[in-house]
């Protein structure tokens, strides 16, 4: 049976197979997506109850979990997709900087701009186990007067 794309991704990335479809896409309820290994999965209870761009909202999901297929690549990084969903954090915008997925990707981005591959280095470091003083190693300051450096670059 020939394959059928649901969406045109880059390489094909996406490809259904229809006799597999029921067993192929998961009914669950939960999280909208998670990886396995090389395994993406989608919610397809949450595809169908998504309002909203459907297209846009699975994209965002595949390249989420795309992150995670690539995340130990050797290098300790991901591929950088630049693909902020509508309502994203502003830079400088949080309260912390552990706040949430936003926030965080923000002030991160923030250290990758001070000490050059510090998104990369840090995710070296965090394959087994996270350590808050991650920070200081890396910049020489712990994460909290960061956090204040980061949100005073903003005006926040």
């Amino acid at each position: 049976m020939a394959p059928h794309c649901l969406f045109w991704y880059p390489l094909n990335l996406l490809i259904i197979y229809p006799r597999n479809l029921g067993r192929g896409v998961p009914k669950y309820d939960g999280a909208e997506a998670f990886t396995s290994g090389e395994n993406i999965n989608v919610s397809s209870l949450y595809l169908k109850g998504y309002q909203g761009d459907l297209k846009w909202e699975f994209t965002s999901l595949l390249y989420h979990e795309m992150t995670h297929v690539f995340q130990w690549n050797g290098e300790g990084q991901a591929p950088s997709a630049n693909y902020y969903p509508p309502g994203f954090a502003n830079p400088g915008d949080g309260d912390r900087w552990d706040q949430g997925y936003d926030i965080t990707a923000r002030f991160l981005e923030y250290c990758d701009g001070i000490i050059p591959q510090f998104v990369a280095k840090l995710n070296k470091m965090m394959r087994y186990s996270f350590k808050i003083n991650y920070f200081e190693e890396l910049t020489g300051k712990p994460v909290d007067q960061l956090w204040r450096e980061y949100k005073a670059k903003y005006g926040h």
